[in-house]
């Protein structure tokens, strides 16, 4: 065989195992048990508990917003976002969280809405919140 030939096979083995490791890892939706047993950032799925509190007052801080979800396997947990309380949260009918746990709590760093669309009846409005990263201001 050619030098070139094996280097082509390389090349080609090589991403191919890329592709393998990005699909593999990527949009899979977990749950709260998940991410506790796992600590790096995860997406979970799920639902807002309606009957809890949603806790936000922007007076004492306007970068914290915490409120009770459920996920897929039905497993309630508390969630922290680091930024403003998104609109029409209560409206919801499905959240995705990014984010990771920090002992009983998830910390998420985006939020993902799916809101009933208020024009079209049979389709889905859809808005994703980032929190922002906190800056110090000097007077």
């Amino acid at each position: 065989m050619k030098k070139s030939s094996i280097i082509l096979m390389v090349i080609i083995a090589v991403a191919i195992a890329m592709i393998l490791v990005i699909y593999t890892d990527s949009s899979t939706y977990s749950t709260f048990t998940e991410a506790k047993e796992k600590n790096t950032e995860l997406y979970v799925v799920g639902v807002l508990n309606k009957q809890k509190e949603l806790t936000y007052d922007p007076v004492k801080d306007a970068n914290h917003f915490s409120f009770y979800m459920y996920d897929n396997d039905s497993t309630e947990c508390q969630v922290v976002f680091n930024g403003s309380k998104p609109q029409d949260i209560e409206r919801s009918e499905q959240i995705v969280l990014t984010g990771k746990m920090e002992g009983n709590t998830f910390h998420a760093s985006k939020i993902l809405m799916k809101c009933p669309s208020k024009y079209n009846q049979d389709q889905m409005e859809v808005q994703e919140i980032t929190a922002e990263p906190k800056t110090a201001s000097v007077n």
